[in-house]
C-alpha cells in the first residue's frame, strides 16, 4: 500500500457535512449534562447520521481517565456521574424520534466498575420507554475487569461494540493504558453471552498491511459480525501524527480482505466512525 503523506485531493471534497454541530446544538438545548460524541468527538458524519434516526451520546461525563494519543476527549474527570445525565439522555432521545440509540461513554477507571452498571441501567430504560428502539452499547474496557463486563444484559441492547482501535503492535505508542489481549477477550466474552458483536478501528497511524492482516483474524475467532474502518486524523497539531492518508480504493480492499478472513459485515471508508451506517449495518446482520 501506497504511502501518502499530504491530504488527498478526494478528501477535500468531502471534508464539511451541511448539517452543521449548532443545529444539533439547538436539538439538546437546555441539556446541561449530555453530550454527543458526535459533538465531542469531532465526527465528520454528524449529519448524515443524524438524518437517518442515530446518534451516540457520552454518557459519564466528557472527561476520561486516560490519554490515548489519537482522541480528541478531555481528559482528568474530578466528579461523580451527574445525577441528571441518564433522565437528558431519554429527553433527548425523545426529542430527536431516534431509531438507533449509541451510547458509549469515557473511560472511568475512578469508577469502580468502570460504569458497567450504569450502561445496562440506561439501556434498559432506553429499551422500556421506547418499545421497538434499538440500542447499541459502545463500551471501555470497565477497568479491564470481565465480571463488569457480565453486568451488561442481553435483553436491553441489541448490538455489543467494543473498539479495538489499533493493531496490537501500536498498543504501546498510542493506547498505553489498554490492553490489546483483555479487548479481544471482551469480544469473545460478549459473544458467549450470545450478543451481536462489533468493533472498530482506525487506519493512518502507521500499522503495516500483515499487522493489519493479523488484526482481523484476530477479530474473526473472537466473533466480531461488524467491522468499521476509517481514517485517523488528528484533532489538534498535538496528537499523534498522521503517519498516511488512505485512499478509497485501500479502503475497499480492507473491506475485501475482512470478509475474506470471514468477517460478515464490514464499513470500511475515509469518514467511517464507530457509529456510521450502524442502523442500517445491524439490519444487514439480521437478514
Amino acid at each position: 500500500m501506497r504511502s501518502q503523506i499530504h491530504l488527498p485531493e478526494e478528501y477535500k471534497n468531502l471534508l464539511t457535512s451541511k448539517r452543521n454541530l449548532s443545529e444539533v446544538g439547538e436539538m439538546l438545548s437546555g441539556k446541561k449534562h449530555i453530550h454527543t460524541v458526535c459533538s465531542e468527538a469531532k465526527c465528520p458524519n454528524i449529519g448524515k447520521c443524524f438524518k437517518s434516526g442515530t446518534a451516540t451520546f457520552l454518557i459519564m461525563g466528557s472527561k476520561c481517565t486516560r490519554d490515548c494519543a489519537f482522541c480528541a476527549i478531555d481528559k482528568n474527570p474530578t466528579s461523580p456521574i451527574d445525577e441528571d445525565e441518564s433522565d437528558e439522555v431519554i429527553d433527548a432521545v425523545r426529542k430527536m424520534n431516534l431509531k438507533y440509540v449509541v451510547i458509549t461513554s469515557v473511560t472511568r477507571d475512578d469508577i469502580e466498575d468502570g460504569g458497567a452498571e450504569y450502561f445496562n441501567l440506561l439501556s434498559s430504560r432506553i429499551k422500556n420507554e421506547f418499545p421497538g428502539i434499538m440500542v447499541e452499547t459502545l463500551v471501555p474496557d470497565f477497568r479491564q475487569n470481565i465480571s463488569n463486563l457480565k453486568k451488561i444484559e442481553k435483553k436491553n441492547i441489541d448490538v455489543f461494540n467494543h473498539n479495538l482501535e489499533t493493531v496490537k503492535e501500536l498498543y504501546p505508542k498510542v493506547r498505553s493504558k489498554a490492553d490489546y489481549g483483555f479487548s479481544l477477550s471482551m469480544l469473545r466474552e460478549a459473544k458467549s453471552m450470545g450478543m451481536t458483536v462489533k468493533t472498530g478501528i482506525m487506519v493512518g497511524l502507521g500499522e503495516t498491511e500483515k499487522e493489519i492482516g493479523e488484526l482481523f483474524e484476530d477479530i474473526s475467532d473472537a466473533g466480531a459480525e461488524i467491522l468499521t474502518i476509517g481514517q485517523y486524523f488528528m484533532p489538534t497539531k498535538n496528537h499523534y501524527q498522521v503517519q498516511k492518508y488512505y485512499l478509497s480504493e485501500e479502503f475497499d480492499a480492507l473491506k475485501k480482505m475482512a470478509e475474506g478472513i470471514g468477517i460478515k459485515n464490514v464499513v470500511s471508508g475515509v469518514f467511517v466512525r464507530s457509529s456510521y451506517n450502524a442502523y442500517e449495518t445491524y439490519k444487514g446482520v439480521k437478514k
